[in-house]
C-alpha cells in the first residue's frame, strides 16, 4: 500500500521510508512539492517545523540522521491530511 497514493515525491521511495534512509532535505523537497511549510529550526534548536494552513497542529521532526521511521509515518499522515483538507475545499 502506497500511502502517498501512488505519488511518491522527488524519489522519497517506500523502500527508502522502510530501510530508514531518508534525511531531512527529502522531507523538505517533499514539503516544497506539496505547498507544505518547514522551517529549519531557530535558536539553536534542532527540530524542523513542517505546518500547513489546512492544518491545526504543527509537527516537528528531529534534524538527526537519518530520520526514524515513527516521524517518516507521521509526516506521511500530515502530508494525506492536508491534501484531503485542501481538496475538500476545492
Amino acid at each position: 500500500h502506497d500511502p502517498l497514493g501512488g505519488y511518491v515525491p522527488n524519489q522519497m521511495k517506500l523502500e527508502a521510508a522502510q530501510a530508514n534512509l531518508l534525511r531531512i532535505n527529502d522531507i523538505a523537497l517533499a514539503c516544497e512539492e506539496y505547498g507544505i511549510r518547514c522551517s529549519p529550526p531557530r535558536g539553536g534548536g534542532s527540530h524542523w517545523k513542517v505546518s500547513d494552513a489546512s492544518q491545526r497542529d504543527i509537527l516537528t521532526i528531529p534534524q538527526r540522521r537519518p530520520i526514524k521511521p515513527v516521524y517518516i509515518r507521521s509526516f506521511v499522515r500530515f502530508v494525506e491530511a492536508a491534501m484531503k483538507s485542501r481538496n475538500a475545499k476545492a
